[in-house]
């Protein structure tokens, strides 16, 4: 009987796809129903549902209910099909022993399963390419995460803000956490623990992924980020552990970093990014380390690259590099570690491993402001903020813009305006638009999308120039030569 409703078909595809038997249906019936309220409906013959479809129609009698109440029941309704913390990990670590690709692809699996990864709300990001000067940039709109839904905010001005349980969204509490008015559900989350350099550290996936397999290492410990030389060592034992991904670092100081500096964490994935495959402009070896390689990247920012087998060696060069930054100043070209004892120098370095050597690209970072540069002198400059005025992050540093949800209305405005079907346009994007004119003789319908995709494109590019501390040009590209003779170079290896 119970097979001919909509919550017997649900207890029939968690049978299908979980631990769960025959036995136990009447079991999940009622827990189901509990849940929804004792309410459950008749299901048409003809209705086809894949999980997520089926999950949303239980859901469609609860409209009632702010968006993120809605997602609170629907983590816990898809919560039913993902194993518990415990057989996640043991059966992490013994597909481990098979292979790591066959670990990270059951952890994978699940978390798109169970919808903790927001597959169908991914693939409404805009994505396209752009071949610029540095190489293949790659451009999305983020329209994967939703809006605040008004109820939402209006039940949140009427809430006390006591509850600090879990002090933040990276930290382990989160796991199986049922969500509230001001925190995400996360009944479905799962973290696979490893060890790295002897602490806890864990491994999920990221719901709102801007590339493929976009993972997580997360500190159990909630503790502020911080790059130094324990940085570096962990980012390559990660991907001792994981060589299938690359691991990174968001910066550890405002402006220059992410969103979330309160809790150590890094980020990964299989994914290249252009900035893997930028080719260097000049080559070359730091006194006392002939065994490893060195190179500055052609590349909009300022990177240098070390590469060689030993991960001991790579972890104490990178060290003294941080370590010269932080304290390297250069007037001539506004770079200055620190002033009225802020300081203003820092890292953003990525790891890789290829075969039996390791990689590591180390951005340099400058957090500084200035009356003419207010948000910050190497930060989007206000010329470029209508298409993207937030920080550059790890993922932005490696080619990839992360451009905000606004942007799809405002460049359809535009586009409209270039052709004529309206005849104004946002103020703030009225002086870009007028180079567009200038610059392109003709803009009609067929054309107007790849124009726009291309000046967005050379815009990101420009973000990323304003990023970097020494500019591509020969005044920066000789201070950028200073900075690397005052960590020290030996000019017998030098290839220019």
């Amino acid at each position: 009987m119970i097979k001919q409703t909509l919550i017997g078909r649900f207890v029939q595809e968690v049978i299908n796809n979980s631990s769960y038997t025959q036995l136990d249906e009447y079991y999940l019936y009622n827990r189901v129903l509990n849940i929804l309220a004792n309410h459950d409906e008749k299901l048409s013959a003809n209705e086809s549902l894949d999980f997520l479809g089926l999950v949303n129609k239980l859901l469609e009698p609860f409209s009632d209910k702010t968006s993120n109440e809605l997602e609170c029941i629907r983590t816990e309704l898809m919560n039913f099909i993902v194993p518990v913390p415990s057989e996640i990990n043991n059966k992490f670590w013994e597909k481990y022993q098979v292979s790591v690709d066959a670990a990270l692809e059951y952890l994978y699996h699940i978390s798109q399963k169970s919808n903790y990864i927001k597959v169908e709300d991914n693939k409404k990001n805009e994505y396209f390419k752009y071949d610029s000067k540095y190489g293949e940039l790659e451009i999305t709109i983020n329209l994967a995460k939703p809006e605040k839904d008004p109820k939402d905010i209006a039940k949140l001005k009427s809430l006390a803000t006591t509850n600090t349980y879990p002090e933040c969204q990276l930290c382990f509490e989160n796991e199986g956490y049922e969500g509230r008015a001001d925190f995400p559900a996360k009944t479905n989350h799962r973290i696979v623990r490893f060890n790295l350099e002897d602490e806890v550290w864990g491994l999920q996936y990221s719901p709102y992924a801007y590339f493929n397999e976009h993972c997580i290492f997360v500190d159990s410990i909630h503790q502020p980020m911080k790059i130094n030389q324990e940085t570096f060592r962990r980012l390559l034992a990660i991907i001792n552990t994981f060589p299938v991904y690359f691991a990174g670092s968001n910066a550890d100081l405002p402006i220059v970093g992410g969103s979330i500096l309160n809790h150590e964490h890094f980020q990964g994935g299989r994914h290249t990014f252009a900035m893997a495959r930028a080719k260097a402009r000049y080559k070359f070896k730091f006194a006392g380390f002939t065994g490893i390689d060195a190179e500055i990247l052609h590349w909009p920012m300022s990177v240098i690259r070390i590469r060689g087998a030993k991960q001991d060696q790579l972890v104490e060069l990178a060290t003294k590099i941080l370590d010269k930054w932080k304290m390297y100043s250069d007037e001539s070209v506004d770079v200055r570690s620190e002033s009225n004892g802020e300081e203003h120098h820092t890292i953003t370095p990525i790891a890789r491993k290829k075969g039996n050597i390791f990689e590591m690209d180390l951005v340099l970072r400058d957090n500084q402001t200035s009356l003419q540069y207010p948000d910050g002198i190497f930060h989007p400059h206000q010329d470029v903020q209508n298409i993207k005025k937030e920080n550059i992050g790890l993922i932005e540093v490696m080619g990839l813009a992360i451009l905000p949800p606004r942007l799809k209305r405002e460049l359809a405005d535009i586009k409209d305006f270039l052709i004529g079907n309206n005849n104004s346009v946002a103020k703030k994007h009225a002086t870009w638009v007028k180079k567009i004119q200038e610059s392109h003789e003709k803009i009609t319908s067929e054309n107007v999308d790849g124009i726009i995709k291309e000046e967005v494109g050379r815009t990101f590019t420009r973000v990323l120039e304003d990023a970097g501390v020494f500019k591509n040009d020969e005044n920066g590209n000789a201070a950028f030569k200073r900075f690397i003779e005052f960590v020290g170079i030996n000019e017998k290896e030098v290839i220019k």
